[in-house]
């Protein structure tokens, strides 16, 4: 499978500008399993998507999109952290821009530090129902529960749509750059010229699902009410391109439901009007 199920002609590596990594990883997750069944779903669902964007009026799969093998590590995080940064800090090299499929959201930390390291000055946009600012948790630095803990020693970050927190998190936060879900209501898009404007011209988003409202995704491994909608966040993400250089991202946390597909379906939608903003000039 390919994301996208687009034919060979636009799947060779050294045509193709954007990769997809399968990172299919749920080994510290802490509710509901099934995240390392996230990116083969994402992949099936993207196959069943007109490949014409309306919006940008494009087909962004001509460009070429090469869909990596899978980084498939079942030990410890720190192990699998380590194998991600590996991938991504080589597809770098080759200068494509990487989109990075969970698995559960630790998968980002190993992403994140090889673009930190390829781009000087990088900030990390992160879209999440959670703060995921633990120190550690159940023994580890590495749980899904810490990324942007480990992600903020490489970069500064802004958190958006954040409404689920332990209190022992509070000393953590940074109260100028996070935007909780609940201050969001009623103020239309201001709030996103405010979030672009605390990021460096260099930016690597990451989004959880878990960061739209569970009733149009309600398969993540920890649905959180009160979220966000899908236009909310692609609206944020198209000012984000225009404003400022996004240099890749990721999205994680898809735990799939057998009977119900709509959560796989908005996930590879997602990417694939992601990559449209993004390359709509090419």
């Amino acid at each position: 499978m390919n994301f996208g199920g687009i034919s060979s002609e636009f799947t060779d590596y050294r045509k193709s500008p954007i990769v997809i990594l399968p990172v299919p990883y749920d080994e510290t997750s802490t509710w509901i399993k099934g995240a390392d069944r996230g990116p083969d779903a994402i992949i099936e669902a993207s196959a069943n998507m007109e490949l014409y964007d309306i919006e940008t009026d494009s087909e962004v799969f001509r460009i070429g999109i090469f869909t990596s093998p899978k980084v498939d590590e079942k030990s410890s995080p720190d192990a699998m952290v380590g194998k991600v940064y590996s991938a991504v800090s080589s597809y770098l090299k080759d200068g494509k821009f990487v989109v990075t499929l969970g698995g559960e959201h630790s998968v980002t930390i190993g992403a994140a530090q090889a673009y930190s390291e390829a781009f000087p000055g990088l900030s990390v946009l992160q879209i999440d129902a959670h703060t995921d600012l633990r120190q550690e948790y159940e023994g580890s630095r590495f749980n899904h529960a810490c990324v942007m803990a480990r992600v903020r020693e490489m970069c500064p970050i802004v958190q958006v749509g954040i409404r689920s927190m332990d209190v022992i998190e509070k000393p953590y936060i940074d109260k100028d750059r996070i935007f909780f879900a609940h201050n969001l209501t009623g103020t239309g898009n201001r709030w996103m010229d405010e979030v672009i404007d605390k990021l460096s011209d260099m930016v690597y988003v990451t989004i959880d699902l878990d960061g739209f409202d569970p009733s149009i995704v309600p398969a993540t491994g920890t649905p959180e009410p009160g979220g966000l909608n899908y236009y909310e966040v692609m609206s944020l993400i198209r000012k984000l391109i225009v404003r400022k250089k996004v240099v890749g991202f990721d999205v994680v946390e898809l735990c799939p439901i057998d009977d119900n597909k709509a959560s796989d379906f908005l996930a590879s939608k997602l990417i694939y009007q992601f990559l449209s903003y993004k390359f709509m000039n090419k």
